[in-house]
């Protein structure tokens, strides 16, 4: 699979999933609306609330990944991304993600201390469809 191909595909999806590791060393994973910005498949941006367990369990171990879908009627396509996952909260990467809306979530606004960024950066991925799986790497 081209990696433009992926590319292209991961920015069609609506919904991402996330997955970090509690203090347990067990999987978690959670849905969230795609990345707010995404930088070919390297970097990808989320919003969320400094106070989350997700952004305390990132904290504690950075090792994280994301993953796309869509599930056709007959066709199932998957992406998932291995990399880390960072905590972000200064103002510079805030400012770069924010909306309007984002008030429903952050009442403060963008400065809002409990309003802050995850930046993953993907090392490598793995490519799923039609009973096929395909490996690569991310430079």
């Amino acid at each position: 699979m081209e990696l433009k191909k992926i590319e292209q595909f991961i920015a069609k999806q609506k919904v991402s999933l996330i997955g970090s590791i509690d203090d347990k060393n067990y999987p978690n994973i959670k849905a969230m609306l795609k990345p707010r910005k995404r930088i070919g498949l390297k970097e990808f941006y989320f919003s969320t609330n400094t106070s989350s367990m997700r952004a305390k369990q990132f904290k504690n171990n950075p090792n994280a990944c994301i993953y796309f879908y869509h599930k056709g009627l007959i066709k199932y396509v998957g992406v998932m991304l291995k990399g880390k996952m960072e905590v972000l909260t200064d103002q510079k990467t805030k400012n770069m993600i924010w909306r309007k809306g984002d008030t429903v979530f952050y009442k403060k606004g963008v400065t809002d201390p409990d309003y802050c960024v995850l930046k993953f950066t993907a090392t490598s991925g793995r490519y799923y469809c039609d009973l096929k799986t395909e490996d690569f790497d991310i430079k």
